[in-house]
């Protein structure tokens, strides 16, 4: 039996900003740009649309991974993969889905519930043919989440298509994904562990916010 690292001591104090109610604007969609933005302004995030999507596999375990935030608005959150990919059929299963940013040069954390659904062709399009051509190469050639034998199978598959010179399309089974936001809470670090944590929920169409416990 191995040595379990102990890791008590990581420790470190939030103090960077706050969340108060009276500042707090009415759509939270409007508090996640003000913060992405704050983001982009600094320079001191990788990646900032960088976010953990959650979803739940057909045996009801919960599966995570990284995936780019691509557009977002008052309609919902916009991301890209494959449709046959181990998400795409976890959300064809269950579209219930969670992501989570986690931003830790400003102490901050997003948590977004919603629904997921396809966008349209159109959009798809849009966005697919805007890509670097070798990355629309590769979401041609790759059967996401497939067993394949070794890394010189993708490589020559793709060095194969290249040099076809076969013409691009978006294939049908990749394209675009948006999540319809029911609740979305932002977490900011404070003091002592005593974070600040305000939840906007859905009611009635309309969003309302309460203060949650650290």
């Amino acid at each position: 039996f191995y040595n379990m690292k102990d890791l008590s001591d990581f420790r470190i104090s939030y103090d960077k900003s706050s969340l108060i109610e009276h500042q707090l604007p009415k759509e939270p969609i409007k508090l996640f740009q003000i913060w992405f933005e704050e983001l982009c302004k600094s320079n001191s995030v990788i990646e900032p649309n960088a976010m953990t999507l959650s979803t739940v596999g057909n045996e009801n375990k919960p599966r995570n991974r990284v995936v780019l935030l691509k557009k977002f608005s008052e309609k919902g959150f916009v991301f890209y993969t494959n449709y046959k990919s181990k998400k795409g059929i976890d959300i064809n299963n269950n579209p219930n889905v969670s992501v989570s940013f986690f931003w830790p040069s400003f102490e901050r954390q997003v948590i977004i519930e919603g629904i997921c659904s396809k966008i349209t062709n159109k959009e798809s399009d849009k966005y697919f043919y805007s890509r670097p051509i070798d990355s629309q190469i590769g979401a041609i050639i790759s059967d996401q989440s497939s067993e394949i034998p070794n890394r010189d199978y993708i490589e020559n598959k793709f060095d194969s298509f290249k040099s076809d010179n076969t013409e691009i399309f978006r294939p049908l089974n990749w394209g675009g994904y948006i999540i319809n936001p029911i609740n979305i809470e932002f977490w900011q670090g404070r003091k002592n562990r005593l974070h600040d944590r305000i939840l906007y929920f859905k009611n009635n169409n309309s969003w309302l916010f309460k203060r949650l416990s650290p």
